[in-house]
């Protein structure tokens, strides 16, 4: 017997506990090592947490653009114009992205499932009650809809930062790009699901009482199936918890780094444009059919399902191809230059304004050449999703992440489609000189046309973006915690002095 299996047949007998755990424990340290991420969640768990996010997300979606695929029938029964028309939408995001920095701040300080199992419970609640508005009582509907902005923000706030912290690298690339196809898809199922519930039930309220129940089995798969992970790579309990900077010093922080600031303007542009024809695009391609005579008049309601159908079928489809290409293409150029993914927004932006506007014009003209041109149009304006998100990911460090989120989407929605929809009716309002049908379409065309225009401003934001990214990431990935910050003590009272922070995915 040789003297190495001596020792190490004799261990058990020899030593403590502690000495035995590390002799006989080696393989089970081994194979948990190799079973769980640097999150501490096994992979099996963590593939079922990114499907969960995106199956809430999906949701989300759904639900915020299912009233713009009824929205002429919701002008038809209430007697609206187009300017309280687009307050619906309006009212809907500036409770979402108010609140959303108070739900960033708590996503880095609380466990976050908790959080967002509250907030799809509340709006899953309140999308419900907001089928039964009256027909006299316009403002209860535009209160509903701003409260269901509370439980959309507990949500898209924190789910990213989950995602954020159960992957690294490419894998955490490729887990946001299946996230964010929940947009495009989820937004385009609102559009034929509200369309076409309404239709079949001969009732619009219908369109809003599919996604409720479908949220309340998200609290529930959020609850059983989800697993906190750890953040940043260090664990999620209070003995390793540090004394995290406070609230001005994230502020301050995110407002140095140019490529968060950039970028996030220039995702603006694309909450602008997406906002502006998300609630109006069918309703305008309705006015361009009855405009042209291949439609009738709208006067019994189930106005505008067949194109809030197609239309959400293009969303669907160009949001899967524009998010997936633009992944791709941002994969690709990263061999060549670190400046990729700005670049890649910056054209996808670019190349949508002329589509959007050829879109808008042809509207009077052929309604083939208008659904192509939206078709592009769309495409080049989904590349932006997922790439925006991994930028703010790997230029922001992990304990500001949910705060950089929270403050990305107060900015782009404050300037973006939380006024778009709003300011589109207001100047379709204004331009309208008559009630005719001529008008109806001409006025909400000509208002339509800004989209473009912003198109072309966000890509200017990302081509300034491409300026920064190479020293904004450098520093994030090399962040060291200076010595003015606090020490940490754990339970077992010996200090250290690593941050949070400083520990990235």
């Amino acid at each position: 017997m040789s003297l190495g299996e001596t020792a190490a047949d004799s261990a058990p007998f020899f030593s403590d506990d502690s000495e035995a755990e590390e002799a006989g424990g080696g393989a089970v340290a081994q194979r948990t090592a190799e079973e769980e991420s640097p999150s501490g969640v096994s992979k099996a768990r963590a593939l079922l947490t990114v499907l969960v996010l995106c199956y809430i997300n999906l949701l989300n979606y759904m639900d915020r653009f299912t009233v713009a695929g009824v929205l002429p029938d919701i002008e038809h029964y209430f007697g609206i114009n187009d300017e309280k028309s687009g307050l619906l939408q309006t009212v809907f995001i500036c409770s979402y992205m108010f609140l959303a920095p108070v739900f960033g701040y708590l996503g880095d300080r609380c466990n976050r499932k908790y959080i967002m199992s509250f907030g799809i419970a509340f709006w899953s609640l309140v999308t419900l009650a907001s089928s039964y508005t009256p027909k006299e009582h316009f403002w209860v509907l535009l209160v509903t809809r701003g409260l269901v902005g509370i439980g959309e923000a507990s949500y898209s706030t924190i789910a990213p930062t989950i995602i954020a912290d159960l992957y690294v690298k490419r894998q955490r690339t490729n887990m946001l790009s299946v996230f964010y196809f929940a947009i495009p898809v989820g937004s385009g199922l609102g559009y034929i699901v509200g369309s076409q519930v309404g239709a079949a039930a001969q009732d619009w309220h219908w369109a809003l009482r599919v996604t409720p129940g479908l949220g309340l089995l998200a609290v529930l798969l959020l609850l059983f199936v989800v697993q906190e992970p750890k953040r940043g790579g260090v664990e999620d309990r209070p003995e390793h918890h540090m004394q995290r900077t406070g609230w001005l010093e994230d502020v301050q922080a995110l407002s140095r780094n140019y490529s968060f600031v950039l970028s996030t303007f220039g995702f603006t542009a694309v909450a602008f444009v997406t906002g502006s024809l998300a609630l109006w695009a069918p309703t305008f391609l309705l006015r361009a059919a009855v405009f042209t005579g291949k439609r009738p008049p709208c006067v019994e309601g189930n106005c505008a399902s067949s194109e809030s159908l197609i239309f959400g079928v293009i969303t669907c489809v160009t949001g899967v191809l524009g998010v997936a290409s633009g992944v791709q293409l941002s994969r690709q150029l990263k061999t060549r230059t670190a400046k990729a993914d700005p670049l890649v927004c910056a054209a996808g932006l670019l190349l949508s304004a002329p589509f959007l506007y050829l879109a808008i014009v042809f509207a009077q003209a052929s309604t083939t050449a208008t659904y192509v041109f939206i078709f592009l149009g769309e495409t080049f304006l989904s590349m932006n999703w997922a790439i925006v998100a991994d930028i703010l990911l790997y230029v922001v460090v992990p304990t500001r992440r949910a705060t950089a989120e929270a403050f990305q989407i107060v900015i782009s929605h404050l300037l973006g489609d939380a006024g778009s929809p709003y300011l589109i009716g207001v100047v379709s309002d204004s331009l309208k000189q008559t009630e005719s049908f001529l008008w109806q379409f001409r006025s909400l065309q000509l208002s339509l046309l800004l989209c473009s225009f912003v198109a072309v401003i966000g890509g200017g934001f990302f081509l300034a973006t491409a300026l920064f990214i190479e020293k904004d990431r450098h520093r994030a990935e090399n962040y060291v915690a200076s010595d003015d910050e606090p020490i940490v003590v754990p339970k077992s009272g010996r200090s250290t002095r690593v941050p949070v922070s400083s520990v990235l995915i």
